[in-house]
């Protein structure tokens, strides 16, 4: 288990805001990017973010991360640092062979994040191998937060596609909150992940609090596939399929940091546009 404060703002950055709804402008929202792991301090000034994410290793591997010789220097950054986990995580699976690697490796990057004193640690819902499963893999779940040790807190992240994932669609994501919810673990809401897996971006945010009661994160991004395709492949603000102003909306009543996770050439401009438009 894992220690989590719901109020709690990263690393301490005290946010003023305005009573949440659809016209709400938030008057502090912080907002930033997902940048190369290299330099991320040097990264955020660079792109004007007041937030970052990054990877500690290789996404798609299943070695641990290595120990970072910058890691007390990040530790003491004001920076709010978030850390995503590798894509290969999939704790709800029935195979030992990727179930037992994605608890351990979920283990060495929550303590790798400790190391850097980072916000949060993101990780994807994941999916079992067909319908029947899917209770099952709701209790696994719960095993691997149940055993997990991490003094830094664990975000959810819905998903794309998927025919059994976990956290593709919300009805689906309903159920697993019902068994995972009073652990403490957070949520975290990406716009083109939401419009991929065919839930409506209107009202979604308002959604996901009803299911979870909270969202910790934002990961704002465009499209570059029609609603529902189940593809996963993210554009710039106002370059993909997403109408910008449902992006600008679930930024404004989500009332969480946002990261940009979209395309190095373009991102800069992604975080003055929503900054522009919801800071007031």
């Amino acid at each position: 288990m894992f220690a989590q404060t719901i109020s709690r703002s990263p690393r301490g950055v005290q946010r003023v805001y305005s009573p949440v709804g659809p016209e709400t402008r938030l008057a502090n929202v912080l907002i930033g990017s997902h940048v190369s792991p290299q330099d991320p301090l040097a990264a955020a000034g660079a792109e004007g973010a007041d937030v970052v994410q990054i990877f500690l290793g290789n996404p798609q591997s299943w070695k641990p991360p290595k120990p970072r010789e910058d890691a007390a220097v990040l530790k003491a950054a004001a920076l709010p640092i978030y850390v995503h986990a590798p894509y290969l995580i999939n704790v709800a699976s029935a195979n030992n062979k990727v179930r037992i690697p994605s608890r351990k490796i979920l283990q060495q990057t929550c303590d790798a994040a400790a190391d850097i004193g980072a916000a949060a640690v993101i990780v994807h819902g994941g999916h079992v191998a067909d319908d029947s499963d899917i209770d099952e893999g709701f209790q696994r779940w719960r095993k691997a937060l149940d055993q997990l040790e991490s003094t830094v807190p664990v975000y959810l992240e819905n998903t794309a596609g998927g025919d059994h994932a976990m956290a593709r669609h919300f009805d689906t994501i309903a159920r697993l909150w019902d068994v995972i919810g009073d652990t403490g673990i957070g949520f975290c809401l990406d716009t083109c992940h939401t419009w991929a897996a065919g839930e409506a971006l209107v009202g979604a945010v308002e959604r996901i609090k009803a299911i979870t009661g909270r969202i910790d994160l934002v990961h704002c991004n465009d499209s570059k596939d029609e609603a529902g395709s189940g593809r996963d492949r993210h554009a710039n603000l106002g370059t993909g399929r997403i109408d910008p102003g449902l992006l600008v909306a679930a930024v404004k009543t989500a009332d969480a940091p946002v990261i940009c996770e979209t395309a190095d050439e373009g991102r800069k401009d992604d975080i003055a546009f929503l900054r522009e438009n919801t800071t007031g």
